[in-house]
């Protein structure tokens, strides 16, 4: 089996972080405490009101928002513990004896990121759906890739996954899936417009992360704009192509309230970036000699 290239220790640099991701954040967690100072002001109000008012519909919502506020954090905690607790009943956790090489390539991520707790990474069901995602509970990191997208990548595109791979490892890195994160924005990642761009920016920022563990996964992104099985069909430089007229009003309106930029602009920029080799695939997804990896 041919050997898959290593990534030097430390490789990744925090600057691949997108330029607009942390002063977005911390515009967010301004609006996010203004929530908060808002509820404890009108809740300290509420008792001061007129009896005609302590029933009305204002003062029973500002009641609900303060219990709200006062269970946010044990809240968090128990979704946390409860969505790790099912991805341990449900999915099969990557070690040495199971998937070794991915298992290894998480184990090379990992050091490349500078992470100093290891993530424990998992292969669950999708039901058809091509997923992944990263997550936190307990001081605990983890990954959870579907199988639908590990087996249409595992056996003649590896670095697609190690692309998909790095990017949710990058979560992780940047702190995205962290408890004081999550608290920092629980409120304003809410609110319409707002909250999808925010996490369109930790998107990118993933891109870049997995991009610079596998520069030569731009079949990852491929894979998820095109569906399984046809990502080997796809001409690549068509499709840059086509991410460089995905401009205008239009296209803006459309994706403000996504929460992840559209894949096609996603898979232009990082190789406009110089991140993503185009050259990694040649025509129609054929790999150029001695680059394919046999299953």
């Amino acid at each position: 089996m041919t050997a898959i290239p290593t990534v030097p220790p430390h490789r990744v640099p925090r600057t691949l972080r997108h330029p607009a991701e942390v002063p977005f954040f911390v515009v967010m967690v301004a609006l996010n405490l203004a929530v908060v100072v808002a509820i404890v002001r009108a809740a300290i109000a509420v008792p001061f009101l007129p009896d005609s008012l302590q029933d009305s519909a204002a003062a029973n919502a500002v009641r609900a928002a303060l219990v709200a506020l006062l269970l946010l954090v044990p809240g968090l905690v128990v979704v946390r513990e409860v969505q790790r607790a099912t991805v341990l009943g449900t999915a099969v956790r990557l070690s040495e004896r199971q998937y070794p090489e991915l298992y290894a390539t998480a184990q090379e991520f990992a050091d490349a990121l500078g992470l100093r707790r290891r993530p424990a990474i998992y292969l669950a069901n999708g039901n058809g759906a091509l997923n992944a995602f990263a997550a936190q509970a307990a001081g605990q990191d983890y990954v959870v890739l579907s199988n639908e997208l590990f087996a249409n990548l595992r056996g003649g595109n590896r670095e697609g996954l190690r692309f998909i791979l790095g990017h949710e490892m990058g979560h992780i890195r940047l702190h995205h899936v962290s408890l004081w994160y999550q608290i920092a924005v629980a409120y304003s990642q809410r609110i319409p417009i707002l909250g999808p761009t925010l996490s369109r920016l930790r998107e990118y920022s993933c891109d870049r992360v997995g991009a610079a563990l596998a520069p030569q996964g731009a079949s990852g992104l491929v894979l998820l704009a095109s569906g399984r099985h046809t990502e080997t069909e796809v001409d690549l430089d068509a499709l840059l192509a086509q991410g460089h007229r995905l401009r205008g009003f239009w296209v803006g309106l459309a994706q403000l309230p996504r929460s992840h930029p559209f894949t096609v602009r996603r898979l232009e920029r990082l190789v406009g970036l110089g991140l993503l080799d185009r050259h990694a695939r040649g025509p129609r997804g054929v790999d150029p000699p001695g680059t394919r990896m046999p299953a």
